[in-house]
């Protein structure tokens, strides 16, 4: 039942972003109480259908700052390579290439696989941060020790693929808009929504149980694949996001990169008043889903009031759909990390959820 709600919630989604009629606008994103009707009036949410509504807008107000979401008849084939293969403990860490549209670009990823496992295992999708080496990070070849959750994943039985975000690591990428993509974050997004073509087509995968996590760029990455994806069924943002109004006390410079979503520049000002989405809306949209938002009271890059308010908002939603204990939250007091404790209540939340 559950499964068949996700897909009528992601249907509309899909529907409305390429609906003739306009999208009508939305300036209270924290308010997750009505839909706004053909009419311009506002409309009560009594009923998952009601909501339905008000998450298609969403996707499309998201799509009009991010671009489209690519939806090709028949996605090219990703054309798997390994190019390196290494035993290592209790599993097989395999250094592979794909190819996820039409660019000419490979993506390098890190993917990990248990060598025991005699049925199909739960996999996540593991998303870096900020980072020059950027797969090798949560792969454990290199920068913070407390940000190689692909390892530790792994480690706890999970097949784990970690990719490099677009100009990252070993993925050279300019985000001229000749590539077809209006915004690095939708370059992101179809890479990632790739990367779970490629685990649903590994023999080692369970391919109903599939996670994603990510820390900072990779929290917010996580998010927004997730909101597109139905088949991530659960995930888990570290130190990813604030509402825009409490970015840096609203100023929005660094969401505008190539890297990220320029039209927030150009178009929107830089301004959380004009941006015609917020995180309040892309956490209820996650619902029923289970997701666990880690966020440090420390945190200097996302303040974490704002992500309490996005919880807040989003709670009803939950309630809604008869899954209000698959919204979590943690606010240990730390700062923009993943330290031990922290990661232990990530990685037991992907333990009850996909390995039920």
């Amino acid at each position: 039942m559950r499964a068949a709600l996700i897909g009528v919630l992601f249907v509309a989604a899909t529907f409305a972003a390429s609906a003739a009629d306009p999208v009508p606008k939305y300036t209270e994103h924290q308010d997750l109480s009505y839909f706004v009707d053909g009419s311009g009036q506002k409309q009560p949410i009594k009923t998952p259908a009601d909501w339905a509504k008000r998450r298609e807008h969403i996707a499309a107000w998201m799509q009009s700052v991010m671009g489209p979401l690519p939806k090709p008849e028949k996605p090219v084939s990703l054309d798997v390579k390994v190019e390196e293969e290494v035993a290592v403990g209790e599993f097989t860490r395999k250094k592979i290439s794909y190819q996820t549209d039409s660019t000419e670009r490979r993506v390098k990823a890190f993917l990990f696989l248990p060598k025991t496992s005699k049925k199909p295992t739960p996999a996540i999708l593991c998303l870096h941060q900020t980072i020059g080496i950027g797969k090798g990070e949560p792969a454990g070849q290199g920068g913070s020790p407390n940000l190689h959750y692909a390892l530790h994943l792994a480690q706890r039985g999970y097949v784990t693929l970690a990719p490099d975000y677009p100009s990252f690591g070993e993925y050279p990428f300019d985000f001229a808009p000749a590539h077809g993509y209006t915004s690095g974050s939708m370059k992101a997004i179809y890479d990632n929504i790739r990367a779970v073509d490629l685990l649903q087509s590994l023999p080692e995968v369970d391919k109903d149980r599939i996670g994603c996590i990510g820390h900072s760029l990779g929290g917010h990455n996580t998010m927004f694949t997730a909101f597109f994806e139905p088949r991530i069924k659960c995930l888990v943002s570290n130190c990813g996001f604030t509402r825009f109004h409490k970015y840096y006390g609203g100023a929005l410079k660094g969401w505008t990169s190539s890297r990220y979503m320029p039209l927030i520049d150009s178009q929107h000002h830089n301004s959380p008043d004009e941006v015609p989405f917020d995180f309040p809306e892309i956490v209820a949209g996650f619902a029923p889903r289970p997701f666990l938002a880690s966020s440090p009271i420390g945190d200097s890059n996302f303040e974490v009031s704002g992500v309490k308010d996005s919880i807040a908002s989003a709670k009803p939603i939950y309630e809604l759909l008869g899954a209000t204990d698959n919204l979590r939250a943690n606010y240990p007091n730390c700062a923009h990390d993943f330290p031990e404790d922290v990661r232990k209540v990530a990685y037991d939340f992907f333990d009850k959820h996909l390995k039920k």
